[in-house]
């Protein structure tokens, strides 16, 4: 996928390749509001590389800017956290997650963070595990990029999201995700921990053309809310 709009790459200490992607947001495509740099590593793990869902949901934070002006930002599983990155650009207050067994990720967030010179927090959180840290966290706005791949974590994301949206009333999840098997599974899940999608968007509908070239497959965004709300 080419979504650099320009990249640099050298050697790591470890040998490994790691490059540096360029990723710009704006109203004209040649005249760009801001520009975001990502440290990626293509021989580690999935977490250290920038992946179409997670592009597709930072330009739909920035496309949304008015309407989430103001919110707490909190990204789940966020890797190398391009959306929660655009939301500390546009000011917003930001804490970036990624499984706490996941150091090396970790250390990545924190790295591109001061790339970027942004002032995020960086927190450890595993879905289903109940930390104390977890219990902090009053977050308007959740962010999910390609979080739902894994079926055998859906119930441990499901859980966690359930109870950050419960901690937090008028809060939203909002996620983009591969279509891989259909909504089915997922209405089933949201039913389950008693939540709704109030709306559920065609990412070809929003995406610049100069990104959306770059995409393949069936991907959706899904914005997701207690029942009770």
């Amino acid at each position: 996928m080419n979504t650099e709009d320009g990249a640099d790459s050298g050697s790591s200490s470890d040998g490994n390749m790691t490059t540096v992607s360029q990723h710009t947001f704006g109203d004209k495509f040649d005249q760009p509001a801001f520009t975001i740099s990502i440290i990626e590593n293509m021989k580690e793990e999935y977490g250290l590389f920038v992946w179409p869902c997670s592009v597709i949901l930072a330009e739909y934070v920035w496309q949304q800017r008015l309407q989430f002006s103001g919110a707490s930002v909190l990204e789940l599983g966020a890797g190398t956290c391009l959306p929660g990155l655009v939301a500390a650009k546009l000011g917003l207050d930001v804490t970036l997650t990624d499984d706490s067994n996941k150091v090396e990720v970790l250390d990545n967030m924190r790295r591109v963070c001061d790339l970027n010179q942004l002032n995020c927090k960086v927190l450890g959180l595993t879905w289903g595990v109940w930390d104390e840290s977890i219990f902090t966290l009053k977050p308007k706005l959740i962010l999910g990029a390609d979080v739902l791949y894994d079926a055998s974590a859906f119930d441990d994301l499901f859980a966690t999201v359930t109870f950050l949206l419960q901690n937090s009333p008028g809060s939203v999840f909002i996620t983009t995700y591969h279509n891989r098997s259909g909504h089915h599974l997922i209405e089933f899940l949201m039913l389950k921990w008693g939540l709704k999608c109030v709306k559920l968007i065609d990412v070809f509908s929003f995406m610049p053309p100069n990104k959306a070239s770059g995409l393949s497959g069936n991907i959706q965004l899904a914005e997701i809310v207690l029942i009770s709300e």
